[in-house]
């Protein structure tokens, strides 16, 4: 893919393993915005930080965004909420890429409870590194999935 811009978030729970992620992305060659937590704070909520990566990746500030929470699972249906994100807890190479290639995943999720600092260095690595085939089928469900989110997004206005 090429250098990207990369929005990057935990909470307290992901904290030390983002801290570790950050300066590896970079080594890729990918310039991170760091939206924090900037030092431990355990009663931190992680809402806090799903919504500033969400935001920089819908507004184009950031190319794809990572986050890390305890399991994962909270950061990503934060994040989902938002127009636009799709974003997806892997912890296997083969889901980060895949996810990218045929849902045009653009939030990589990981639970630092669940995983290591190794298994997620390639997780990003297998996450930066895909890109959407833009294949007619995979267009077409992207497609359905865009109008799910147009269809309840509204109404929830």
């Amino acid at each position: 893919m090429g250098h990207m811009r990369i929005a990057i978030a935990s909470d307290h729970a992901g904290f030390e393993l983002k801290q570790e992620l950050r300066p590896y992305i970079e080594s890729l060659g990918h310039e991170v915005s760091d939206f924090g937590a900037h030092s431990y704070m355990p009663a931190d909520d992680y809402p806090d930080y799903a919504e500033p990566v969400g935001l920089a990746v819908k507004n184009g500030e950031a190319d794809r965004g990572v986050l890390v929470c305890g399991s994962g699972v909270g950061v990503s249906v934060a994040a989902s909420k938002m127009t636009g994100i799709r974003a997806a807890v892997c912890h296997d190479t083969y889901s980060a890429h895949q996810g990218v290639e045929h849902d045009d995943m653009n939030v990589l999720v990981m639970g630092s409870r669940i995983i290591a600092i190794e298994l997620a260095k390639e997780l990003v690595r297998s996450f930066l590194n895909a890109k959407f085939s833009g294949e007619e089928r995979h267009v077409r469900r992207l497609g359905k999935v865009k109008a799910i989110e147009a269809k309840y997004c509204a109404a929830a206005r």
